[in-house]
């Protein structure tokens, strides 16, 4: 069975083609806006944001201690928190991720040191009694955390970002056009996925070949696992030699509404797609038509090789 396609475009090999493209695409974006505008207004939505912002922004340097320990981790607590906030509880036996807790207390306005170690210090400030003082950094100390993995108890709420409708052979075209799009491309079965739950990943293929190489994880939705793949390509066009984590949720933009529309042209409600992007960029949804050019360039060049495939 082919890849059932929007019926209500098509874009005829002719000297218009690419215009009709850009056209689409346009509108395509705009409605993609449009349900990013109406997601963040969900109460679905709002209700998962109210449970990410109960959620601690690590320090870089704390942010690369916990993916040491735990390379899989994807939501990060303490023991209490997990129970006091969430209603999760640690399982027995589950080791600590060990991080690097502020410890904030009575701080002297000369030395900066806490009244214990102000005592023994050569500090001779007695302007104000220690009672006085104003709090402050005074150093740091071992804390134990743990990854949602570890944990069991009440779900967190979930977006719903999955692609729907009938994939047809397209995931098989997809995993064709991987040596036009000069990527090497594995889908991993479920039971031996190692990222988590990210649904799919592109880096380095080796430190000798800098292809970059995308995995996915497999599942029976293969409308879902089609832009999964889309969005990892679309990485793997844009974004392969880019190394600037300022820019992260920008490239997750770029990429899923390239998915979007990809996804979109080869017939499936990718409308899931709204809420992945209210969850990276939910500020700012312009974002994407700022980007229209990258977005419009990679998404032509991806339905191509598909209909090549076809």
């Amino acid at each position: 069975m082919s890849t059932t396609r929007d019926s209500s475009v098509s874009f005829d090999q002719t000297d218009t083609r690419s215009d009709e493209m850009n056209s689409t695409i346009e509108q395509w974006i705009d409605d993609l806006v449009a349900g990013v505008d109406d997601a963040q207004a969900s109460e679905e939505f709002q209700e998962w944001l109210d449970v990410q912002s109960r959620f601690h922004d690590y320090s870089y340097r704390n942010t690369l201690l916990i993916k040491r320990q735990y390379p899989k981790a994807t939501r990060v607590a303490g023991y209490r928190t997990w129970q006091e906030e969430f209603d999760r509880h640690v399982q027995e036996g589950e080791s600590a991720i060990w991080i690097w807790a502020p410890i904030i207390t009575k701080q002297c306005p000369e030395c900066e040191n806490s009244p214990s170690y102000h005592e023994d210090s050569d500090c001779e400030y007695d302007e104000t009694p220690p009672e006085k003082w104003s709090e402050g950094l005074v150093g740091f100390k071992p804390a134990p955390v743990f990854d949602i993995s570890q944990t069991e108890g009440e779900p967190l709420p979930n977006l719903d970002t999955e692609a729907t409708g009938d994939a047809g052979d397209l995931v098989e075209q997809l995993t064709d056009a991987a040596d036009d799009l000069g990527v090497t491309v594995r889908i991993v079965p479920a039971e031996e996925w190692t990222h988590g739950e990210a649904k799919g990943i592109c880096e380095q293929l080796s430190l000798v070949d800098m292809q970059p190489r995308v995995e996915v994880r497999d599942r029976e939705n293969e409308a879902d696992l089609a832009r999964t793949l889309i969005h990892e390509y679309a990485h793997a066009l844009l974004h392969f030699h880019v190394d600037d984590d300022t820019e992260r949720s920008k490239r997750e933009v770029e990429a899923e509404a390239v998915a979007y529309v990809v996804g979109r042209y080869c017939g499936l409600d990718t409308s899931g797609s709204a809420f992945y992007l209210a969850a990276w960029e939910s500020d700012d949804p312009e974002i994407v038509r700022d980007r229209l050019d990258r977005i419009s360039s990679t998404a032509e060049e991806l339905i191509d090789v598909v209909e090549d495939g076809a």
